[in-house]
């Protein structure tokens, strides 16, 4: 028998329900999905807002530069985090989001060189720790593998829309913490997984990106759930966050006129210094943030020092995919 979750289904759930279905239409009718350079670009968002969450310092720029196959300059175990949640979302279409042979690969997937024993349950106690106090306590050990089938065998059978079952799942898993560490990116993860099964739009949707941005609702949205006994709480966070997610403005930087002046002034091998006098612009973080960074994401330019982002000789030039939507513009200038 599959036990159900507790958890309340609200007016208000139904109402943002509603929305997001909405929001969902346009979104597909606007053909956003099938914007490679989008695509990537969201990826890179979902990887590092995850990540971040747990700690991990790198910024969009890096995970792009290690997205690309390159080497950059950062802590060792963040690096390997983010090379794992890549590998992660290049296996992420071949799984199905009720198979436990499914979570564990994933979950050694995104533990690989990280655990001791990536893709096992744990087998020892866990505390989730707030900055000056426990959180949540997980069930024991022994008590995880059939908590997890019951979740499971419940996700495989039930009824209840995809944005609110997705939900759900996300925060009983949680509240089991079935591993050693990894469980808030795997529970992450397997949310989108859920929701992509439902509509593929969400593998490009940077859900976990607006998690980070509201981080400590998020956590917050799981104390009050725990407290309660239900995941009500925890469900209105994420249906909230899905709807700003979904309804976010999805304008590809390539089409911005910052990156298609950025693409005209570029000329061989230039340094920040230089890059700004081009542009006539005087505000370095403001170059870097509207100019550079989308450029960098969507692959046009490159640096030449890729394993150090932040050396003193850093250049940046065009790549052959920007020198062609270079060539291809009618803004180009001669």
């Amino acid at each position: 028998m599959n036990e159900q979750p507790p958890y309340s289904i609200t007016p208000g759930m139904l109402s943002r329900v509603a929305q997001i279905g909405e929001a969902i239409g346009r979104a597909e009718a606007s053909g956003v999905s099938q914007d490679l350079r989008l695509r990537r670009i969201n990826r890179i968002r979902t990887i590092q807002g995850s990540l971040a969450i747990e700690g991990n310092v790198l910024s969009e720029e890096q995970v792009a530069t290690i997205l690309d196959g390159k080497p950059v300059i950062a802590p060792p175990r963040d690096v390997q985090e983010a090379r794992n949640a890549i590998e992660a979302y290049e296996q992420f279409d071949g799984w199905n989001p009720a198979s436990e042979t499914d979570l564990l690969r994933a979950h050694g997937v995104l533990m690989a060189g990280l655990l001791d024993a990536p893709g096992h349950y744990r087998r020892g106690g866990v505390a989730v720790m707030g900055q000056d106090r426990i959180h949540h306590v997980g069930p024991p050990a022994g008590r995880v593998p059939q908590l997890m089938a019951g979740l499971l065998a419940w996700l495989g059978s039930t009824g209840e829309h995809p944005l609110v079952a997705s939900s759900v799942f996300h925060y009983e898993f949680e509240f089991i913490h079935p591993f050693e560490d990894g469980n808030g990116r795997l529970g992450r993860l397997w949310q989108t997984l859920i929701l992509t099964r439902w509509k593929p739009l969400f593998a490009h949707v940077p859900v976990e990106s607006l998690v980070r941005d509201r981080q400590g609702d998020y956590y917050q949205a799981i104390r009050r759930s725990s407290e309660a006994g239900a995941s009500t709480a925890f469900i209105t966070f994420m249906l909230d966050v899905i709807f700003a997610a979904v309804q976010t403005p999805q304008d590809t930087p390539h089409e911005t006129p910052q990156v298609k002046r950025l693409l005209s002034v570029l000329a061989g091998e230039m340094s920040l210094r230089e890059i700004l006098h081009a542009l006539e612009l005087r505000d370095r973080k403001w170059m870097r943030e509207r100019y550079l960074l989308p450029a960098l994401q969507c692959g046009y330019v490159e640096m030449t020092r890729s394993d150090a982002p932040r050396a003193r000789n850093q250049r940046y030039r065009l790549t052959a995919l920007g020198r062609q939507v270079r060539s291809e513009g009618p803004w180009n200038q001669t």
